[in-house]
Protein backbone atom coordinates (compact mmCIF):
# COMPACT_ATOMS: atom_id res chain seq x y z
CA UNK A 1 0.00 0.00 0.00
CA UNK A 2 1.89 3.10 -1.10
CA UNK A 3 0.17 6.87 0.52
CA UNK A 4 0.56 10.38 -0.67
CA UNK A 5 0.15 13.20 1.56
CA UNK A 6 -0.14 16.82 -0.19
CA UNK A 7 0.12 19.63 1.66
CA UNK A 8 -0.70 23.33 0.21
CA UNK A 9 0.59 26.53 2.58
CA UNK A 10 -1.74 28.64 0.62
CA UNK A 11 0.18 31.44 -0.45
CA UNK A 12 3.58 30.78 0.48
CA UNK A 13 6.11 31.84 -2.36
CA UNK A 14 9.71 32.40 -2.15
CA UNK A 15 9.98 34.68 -4.78
CA UNK A 16 11.83 35.20 -7.70
CA UNK A 17 9.86 34.04 -10.53
CA UNK A 18 11.56 35.23 -13.53
CA UNK A 19 8.02 37.36 -14.95
CA UNK A 20 6.39 38.31 -12.03
CA UNK A 21 7.24 42.49 -13.05
CA UNK A 22 4.61 41.45 -15.86
CA UNK A 23 2.34 40.89 -13.33
CA UNK A 24 3.09 44.09 -11.21
CA UNK A 25 5.04 41.90 -8.39
CA UNK A 26 8.87 42.63 -8.80
CA UNK A 27 10.14 42.05 -5.34
CA UNK A 28 7.80 39.74 -3.77
CA UNK A 29 8.92 37.34 -1.59
CA UNK A 30 7.05 35.98 0.79
CA UNK A 31 9.01 33.59 2.68
CA UNK A 32 11.99 35.68 2.43
CA UNK A 33 10.25 39.44 3.34
CA UNK A 34 8.20 38.35 5.77
CA UNK A 35 10.73 36.31 8.18
CA UNK A 36 12.98 39.57 7.93
CA UNK A 37 10.31 42.10 8.24
CA UNK A 38 9.45 39.80 11.85
CA UNK A 39 12.96 39.58 13.12
CA UNK A 40 13.46 35.43 11.89
CA UNK A 41 11.10 32.43 12.44
CA UNK A 42 11.80 29.56 14.17
CA UNK A 43 10.65 26.22 12.30
CA UNK A 44 13.95 23.85 13.20
CA UNK A 45 11.72 20.83 11.62
CA UNK A 46 11.10 22.60 8.49
CA UNK A 47 14.64 23.37 8.15
CA UNK A 48 15.73 19.88 9.03
CA UNK A 49 13.96 18.64 5.58
CA UNK A 50 15.81 21.27 4.06
CA UNK A 51 13.71 24.65 4.12
CA UNK A 52 16.50 26.55 4.05
CA UNK A 53 18.43 24.98 1.48
CA UNK A 54 15.95 26.43 -0.79
CA UNK A 55 15.85 29.97 0.01
CA UNK A 56 17.22 32.17 2.13
CA UNK A 57 15.31 33.00 5.39
CA UNK A 58 16.12 34.49 8.16
CA UNK A 59 16.16 32.18 11.01
CA UNK A 60 16.20 29.11 8.54
CA UNK A 61 19.77 28.47 7.45
CA UNK A 62 20.44 25.42 5.15
CA UNK A 63 21.43 22.09 6.70
CA UNK A 64 24.07 19.91 5.35
CA UNK A 65 22.09 16.66 5.28
CA UNK A 66 18.23 17.84 4.72
CA UNK A 67 16.06 14.74 5.32
CA UNK A 68 13.69 15.73 2.32
CA UNK A 69 14.18 16.56 -0.93
CA UNK A 70 14.23 20.00 -2.00
CA UNK A 71 13.65 22.25 -4.68
CA UNK A 72 11.79 25.33 -6.36
CA UNK A 73 8.74 25.11 -8.82
CA UNK A 74 8.23 27.91 -11.29
CA UNK A 75 4.64 28.56 -12.51
CA UNK A 76 4.15 28.37 -16.73
CA UNK A 77 0.45 28.83 -16.51
CA UNK A 78 -0.99 32.05 -16.90
CA UNK A 79 -2.32 33.85 -13.41
CA UNK A 80 -1.37 33.50 -9.87
CA UNK A 81 -4.64 32.93 -8.83
CA UNK A 82 -5.22 29.58 -6.05
CA UNK A 83 -7.25 27.65 -9.04
CA UNK A 84 -4.61 27.98 -11.43
CA UNK A 85 -2.12 27.45 -8.89
CA UNK A 86 -3.83 23.82 -8.00
CA UNK A 87 -4.98 22.92 -11.33
CA UNK A 88 -1.12 23.10 -11.96
CA UNK A 89 -0.19 21.26 -9.22
CA UNK A 90 -2.14 18.32 -10.74
CA UNK A 91 -1.24 18.13 -14.00
CA UNK A 92 -3.52 21.06 -15.52
CA UNK A 93 -1.70 24.11 -17.24
CA UNK A 94 -3.92 27.38 -17.98
CA UNK A 95 -3.21 28.83 -21.06
CA UNK A 96 -5.43 31.90 -21.16
CA UNK A 97 -5.56 33.93 -17.67
CA UNK A 98 -9.06 33.65 -16.21
CA UNK A 99 -10.88 37.41 -16.55
CA UNK A 100 -10.21 40.06 -13.72
CA UNK A 101 -12.18 43.04 -13.03
CA UNK A 102 -9.90 46.06 -11.52
CA UNK A 103 -12.47 48.47 -12.25
CA UNK A 104 -15.70 45.96 -11.60
CA UNK A 105 -17.83 43.90 -13.59
CA UNK A 106 -19.52 45.63 -16.64
CA UNK A 107 -23.49 46.73 -15.71
CA UNK A 108 -24.66 43.75 -18.13
CA UNK A 109 -23.32 41.13 -15.47
CA UNK A 110 -24.66 42.97 -12.73
CA UNK A 111 -28.24 43.18 -14.58
CA UNK A 112 -28.20 39.72 -15.26
CA UNK A 113 -27.44 38.64 -11.68
CA UNK A 114 -30.64 40.93 -10.25
CA UNK A 115 -32.50 39.44 -13.18
CA UNK A 116 -31.58 35.92 -12.20
CA UNK A 117 -31.58 36.16 -8.27
CA UNK A 118 -33.85 39.21 -7.43
CA UNK A 119 -30.98 40.69 -5.18
CA UNK A 120 -29.79 44.21 -5.99
CA UNK A 121 -26.23 44.92 -5.95
CA UNK A 122 -23.82 47.39 -4.06
CA UNK A 123 -20.15 47.91 -4.10
CA UNK A 124 -18.79 46.54 -7.62
CA UNK A 125 -15.45 46.93 -7.11
CA UNK A 126 -12.24 45.28 -6.24
CA UNK A 127 -11.79 45.93 -2.33
CA UNK A 128 -10.86 44.17 0.85
CA UNK A 129 -13.32 41.69 2.09
CA UNK A 130 -12.74 43.11 5.40
CA UNK A 131 -12.76 46.20 4.56
CA UNK A 132 -16.29 46.52 2.29
CA UNK A 133 -18.54 44.91 4.80
CA UNK A 134 -17.28 47.40 7.37
CA UNK A 135 -18.12 50.02 4.43
CA UNK A 136 -21.28 48.84 2.96
CA UNK A 137 -22.63 46.85 5.82
CA UNK A 138 -25.32 49.35 6.99
CA UNK A 139 -26.65 49.91 3.53
CA UNK A 140 -26.72 46.39 2.49
CA UNK A 141 -28.81 45.35 5.99
CA UNK A 142 -30.85 48.41 5.18
CA UNK A 143 -31.76 47.73 1.49
CA UNK A 144 -31.24 44.63 0.97
CA UNK A 145 -28.84 44.48 -1.46
CA UNK A 146 -25.94 42.27 -1.39
CA UNK A 147 -22.22 43.63 -1.69
CA UNK A 148 -20.48 42.62 -4.29
CA UNK A 149 -16.71 43.02 -4.96
CA UNK A 150 -13.58 41.63 -6.44
CA UNK A 151 -9.94 41.76 -6.27
CA UNK A 152 -6.79 41.53 -8.27
CA UNK A 153 -7.61 38.29 -8.92
CA UNK A 154 -10.34 36.41 -10.89
CA UNK A 155 -13.12 36.12 -8.32
CA UNK A 156 -17.07 37.46 -8.07
CA UNK A 157 -17.22 37.22 -4.54
CA UNK A 158 -20.99 38.21 -2.72
CA UNK A 159 -20.84 39.78 0.76
CA UNK A 160 -23.99 39.09 2.52
CA UNK A 161 -25.26 39.39 6.66
CA UNK A 162 -26.57 36.31 7.98
CA UNK A 163 -29.81 37.71 9.28
CA UNK A 164 -30.00 39.22 5.71
CA UNK A 165 -29.54 36.48 3.60
CA UNK A 166 -28.81 33.40 5.75
CA UNK A 167 -26.20 31.45 4.79
CA UNK A 168 -28.46 28.71 2.35
CA UNK A 169 -29.89 31.03 0.78
CA UNK A 170 -26.16 33.24 0.00
CA UNK A 171 -24.65 29.40 -1.21
CA UNK A 172 -28.03 29.40 -4.25
CA UNK A 173 -27.26 32.33 -5.22
CA UNK A 174 -23.59 31.71 -5.54
CA UNK A 175 -24.78 28.96 -7.37
CA UNK A 176 -26.87 30.16 -9.84
CA UNK A 177 -24.45 33.43 -10.38
CA UNK A 178 -21.53 30.41 -11.17
CA UNK A 179 -23.83 29.03 -13.80
CA UNK A 180 -24.55 32.62 -14.73
CA UNK A 181 -20.83 33.24 -15.39
CA UNK A 182 -19.86 32.49 -18.83
CA UNK A 183 -17.15 33.53 -21.46
CA UNK A 184 -15.84 36.17 -21.44
CA UNK A 185 -17.19 36.80 -18.05
CA UNK A 186 -15.93 33.03 -16.65
CA UNK A 187 -13.96 34.57 -13.71
CA UNK A 188 -12.09 31.37 -11.81
CA UNK A 189 -13.74 31.39 -8.63
CA UNK A 190 -17.69 32.60 -7.24
CA UNK A 191 -17.13 33.00 -3.51
CA UNK A 192 -19.82 33.60 -0.98
CA UNK A 193 -18.59 35.56 2.32
CA UNK A 194 -21.20 35.40 4.40
CA UNK A 195 -20.63 38.15 7.69
CA UNK A 196 -22.45 38.85 10.86
CA UNK A 197 -22.55 41.40 13.95
CA UNK A 198 -23.54 44.63 14.51
CA UNK A 199 -22.60 48.08 12.86
CA UNK A 200 -19.05 49.07 13.27
CA UNK A 201 -17.76 45.83 14.32
CA UNK A 202 -18.94 43.26 10.96
CA UNK A 203 -16.65 40.00 10.90
CA UNK A 204 -16.74 37.19 8.54
CA UNK A 205 -17.49 34.09 9.41
CA UNK A 206 -15.95 31.04 8.66
CA UNK A 207 -18.52 29.71 6.41
CA UNK A 208 -17.15 31.02 2.93
CA UNK A 209 -17.69 28.38 0.07
CA UNK A 210 -15.90 28.62 -3.09
CA UNK A 211 -17.34 27.52 -6.76
CA UNK A 212 -15.04 27.06 -9.08
CA UNK A 213 -15.00 26.53 -12.75
CA UNK A 214 -15.14 23.15 -13.87
CA UNK A 215 -11.60 21.92 -14.89
CA UNK A 216 -11.35 20.73 -18.59
CA UNK A 217 -9.67 17.29 -19.25
CA UNK A 218 -5.86 16.69 -18.02
CA UNK A 219 -6.21 16.57 -14.55
CA UNK A 220 -4.12 13.35 -12.52
CA UNK A 221 -7.35 12.95 -10.04
CA UNK A 222 -9.88 11.81 -12.26
CA UNK A 223 -6.91 8.90 -13.48
CA UNK A 224 -6.22 8.22 -9.99
CA UNK A 225 -10.15 7.38 -9.57
CA UNK A 226 -10.06 5.23 -12.60
CA UNK A 227 -7.24 3.49 -11.58
CA UNK A 228 -9.15 2.77 -7.85
CA UNK A 229 -6.62 4.75 -5.64
CA UNK A 230 -9.12 7.08 -3.81
CA UNK A 231 -8.52 10.87 -3.30
CA UNK A 232 -9.44 11.97 -0.24
CA UNK A 233 -9.27 16.10 0.70
CA UNK A 234 -9.50 18.41 3.15
CA UNK A 235 -10.28 22.14 3.43
CA UNK A 236 -11.17 23.92 0.30
CA UNK A 237 -9.51 21.56 -1.95
CA UNK A 238 -12.77 19.96 -3.69
CA UNK A 239 -14.32 23.25 -4.19
CA UNK A 240 -10.69 24.38 -6.34
CA UNK A 241 -11.32 20.93 -8.54
CA UNK A 242 -15.20 21.36 -8.67
CA UNK A 243 -15.56 18.09 -7.01
CA UNK A 244 -13.74 16.52 -10.14
CA UNK A 245 -11.54 13.19 -8.89
CA UNK A 246 -12.34 13.62 -5.57
CA UNK A 247 -13.41 10.32 -3.53
CA UNK A 248 -14.30 12.50 -0.56
CA UNK A 249 -14.18 15.33 1.10
CA UNK A 250 -13.40 16.83 5.01
CA UNK A 251 -14.11 20.87 5.65
CA UNK A 252 -12.22 22.73 7.49
CA UNK A 253 -12.28 26.25 8.18
CA UNK A 254 -8.50 27.03 9.28
CA UNK A 255 -5.31 25.48 9.68
CA UNK A 256 -5.62 23.94 12.71
CA UNK A 257 -8.55 21.93 12.03
CA UNK A 258 -6.94 21.12 8.46
CA UNK A 259 -3.99 19.68 10.02
CA UNK A 260 -5.85 17.98 12.73
CA UNK A 261 -8.23 16.00 10.17
CA UNK A 262 -4.68 15.16 8.61
CA UNK A 263 -3.74 13.53 11.16
CA UNK A 264 -7.37 11.75 12.03
CA UNK A 265 -7.56 10.29 7.97
CA UNK A 266 -3.80 9.48 7.73
CA UNK A 267 -4.43 7.06 11.04
CA UNK A 268 -7.03 5.77 9.21
CA UNK A 269 -6.11 4.67 6.20
CA UNK A 270 -8.27 3.50 2.94
CA UNK A 271 -6.54 0.28 2.98
CA UNK A 272 -5.21 0.69 -0.70
CA UNK A 273 -3.15 3.26 -2.31
CA UNK A 274 -4.39 6.56 -1.43
CA UNK A 275 -4.07 10.20 -2.11
CA UNK A 276 -4.32 13.09 0.68
CA UNK A 277 -4.67 16.54 -0.13
CA UNK A 278 -4.44 19.90 2.35
CA UNK A 279 -4.66 23.52 1.85
CA UNK A 280 -3.78 25.55 4.32
CA UNK A 281 -5.71 28.23 4.21
CA UNK A 282 -4.96 30.67 6.76
CA UNK A 283 -1.52 31.91 5.67
CA UNK A 284 -3.24 33.28 3.14
CA UNK A 285 -6.28 34.34 4.08
CA UNK A 286 -5.31 35.35 7.11
CA UNK A 287 -1.90 36.46 7.18
CA UNK A 288 -1.24 37.41 3.45
CA UNK A 289 -4.09 39.16 2.57
CA UNK A 290 -4.12 41.26 5.80
CA UNK A 291 -0.46 42.11 5.58
CA UNK A 292 0.24 40.39 8.27
CA UNK A 293 3.47 38.96 8.52
CA UNK A 294 3.71 38.43 12.52
CA UNK A 295 0.48 36.22 12.16
CA UNK A 296 2.18 34.42 9.15
CA UNK A 297 5.10 34.09 11.17
CA UNK A 298 3.02 32.41 14.16
CA UNK A 299 1.24 30.13 11.93
CA UNK A 300 4.35 28.95 10.38
CA UNK A 301 6.06 28.32 13.53
CA UNK A 302 2.49 26.63 14.82
CA UNK A 303 2.71 23.94 11.42
CA UNK A 304 6.21 23.56 12.34
CA UNK A 305 5.44 22.33 15.93
CA UNK A 306 2.39 20.17 14.33
CA UNK A 307 4.95 18.84 11.78
CA UNK A 308 7.63 17.87 13.99
CA UNK A 309 4.53 15.62 15.91
CA UNK A 310 3.48 14.37 12.44
CA UNK A 311 6.58 13.15 10.29
CA UNK A 312 7.66 10.33 12.78
CA UNK A 313 4.12 8.73 12.05
CA UNK A 314 4.91 8.25 8.81
CA UNK A 315 5.22 5.18 7.00
CA UNK A 316 7.84 3.66 5.45
CA UNK A 317 7.17 3.43 1.44
CA UNK A 318 4.75 6.52 1.73
CA UNK A 319 5.69 10.31 0.86
CA UNK A 320 4.82 13.53 2.15
CA UNK A 321 5.31 16.98 -0.32
CA UNK A 322 4.98 19.75 0.55
CA UNK A 323 4.54 23.24 -1.65
CA UNK A 324 2.20 26.17 -2.33
CA UNK A 325 0.11 27.36 -5.07
CA UNK A 326 1.19 30.97 -5.47
CA UNK A 327 2.37 33.84 -3.43
CA UNK A 328 1.19 36.41 -1.02
CA UNK A 329 3.87 38.90 0.19
CA UNK A 330 2.56 40.81 3.36
CA UNK A 331 5.17 43.15 3.45
CA UNK A 332 4.12 44.64 0.12
CA UNK A 333 1.63 47.41 -0.35
CA UNK A 334 -0.43 44.84 -2.63
CA UNK A 335 -3.20 42.59 -0.37
CA UNK A 336 -3.11 40.73 -3.27
CA UNK A 337 -1.62 37.34 -4.60
CA UNK A 338 1.82 37.09 -5.65
CA UNK A 339 3.74 35.51 -8.64
CA UNK A 340 6.65 33.73 -7.48
CA UNK A 341 7.83 30.60 -7.26
CA UNK A 342 7.29 27.75 -4.43
CA UNK A 343 8.87 25.97 -1.91
CA UNK A 344 9.41 21.97 -3.08
CA UNK A 345 9.65 19.70 -0.16
CA UNK A 346 9.19 15.58 -0.33
CA UNK A 347 9.89 13.75 2.49
CA UNK A 348 9.84 9.50 1.44
CA UNK A 349 9.97 7.63 4.34
CA UNK A 350 13.17 5.74 4.78
CA UNK A 351 14.91 7.13 1.98
CA UNK A 352 16.90 9.64 4.00
CA UNK A 353 19.03 11.96 3.60
CA UNK A 354 17.15 13.69 0.70
CA UNK A 355 19.08 16.49 -2.03
CA UNK A 356 18.17 19.02 -4.24
CA UNK A 357 15.61 18.92 -7.01
CA UNK A 358 16.70 22.04 -8.32
CA UNK A 359 13.80 24.46 -10.49
CA UNK A 360 11.49 22.38 -11.49
CA UNK A 361 9.35 24.18 -14.85
CA UNK A 362 5.86 23.71 -13.91
CA UNK A 363 3.81 23.18 -10.72
CA UNK A 364 2.74 19.59 -12.76
CA UNK A 365 6.30 17.88 -11.96
CA UNK A 366 4.32 17.33 -8.64
CA UNK A 367 1.67 15.40 -10.62
CA UNK A 368 4.01 14.09 -12.92
CA UNK A 369 5.62 12.42 -9.41
CA UNK A 370 2.60 11.42 -8.38
CA UNK A 371 1.60 9.50 -11.08
CA UNK A 372 5.01 7.55 -11.03
CA UNK A 373 4.30 7.24 -7.62
CA UNK A 374 1.48 5.36 -7.97
CA UNK A 375 2.91 3.40 -11.01
CA UNK A 376 0.06 5.21 -13.38
CA UNK A 377 1.58 6.59 -17.33
CA UNK A 378 2.54 10.40 -16.44
CA UNK A 379 0.06 13.25 -17.33
CA UNK A 380 0.87 14.57 -20.66
CA UNK A 381 2.71 17.55 -19.42
CA UNK A 382 4.81 17.39 -16.31
CA UNK A 383 8.63 15.61 -15.48
CA UNK A 384 8.38 13.51 -13.18
CA UNK A 385 11.12 14.01 -10.02
CA UNK A 386 9.83 10.31 -8.57
CA UNK A 387 12.70 8.04 -10.29
CA UNK A 388 15.36 10.30 -8.76
CA UNK A 389 13.73 10.01 -5.48
CA UNK A 390 13.25 6.08 -5.70
CA UNK A 391 17.17 5.89 -6.80
CA UNK A 392 18.24 8.10 -4.53
CA UNK A 393 20.13 9.97 -7.34
CA UNK A 394 20.57 14.07 -7.11
CA UNK A 395 19.62 15.73 -9.72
Amino acid sequence: MARAVLIVLDGMGVGGAPDAAAYGDAGSDTLGNMAAKVGGVHVPNLAALGLGNIHRIKGVPPVPEPRAWYGRLQEISAGKDSTTGHWELMGLVTEQPFPTYPDGFPQEVLDEFTRLTGYGVIGNKAASGTAIIQELGDEHIRTGKLIVYTSADSVFQIAAHDKVCPLEELYRVCEITRKMLKPPHQVSRVIARPFTGESGHYERTPYRHDYSVVPPPGLLLPLLQDKGIPVRSIGKIRDLYAGQGITESHPSRNNAEGMAMLEKLYADPAGQDELILLNLVDFDMLWGHRNNPEGMKEGLEVFDRWLGGFLPGISEGDILVMTADHGNDPTTPSTDHSREQVPLLVYAAGREPGADLGVRHGFMDVAASLADFFGLSAPVKGTSFWDLISRGVPS
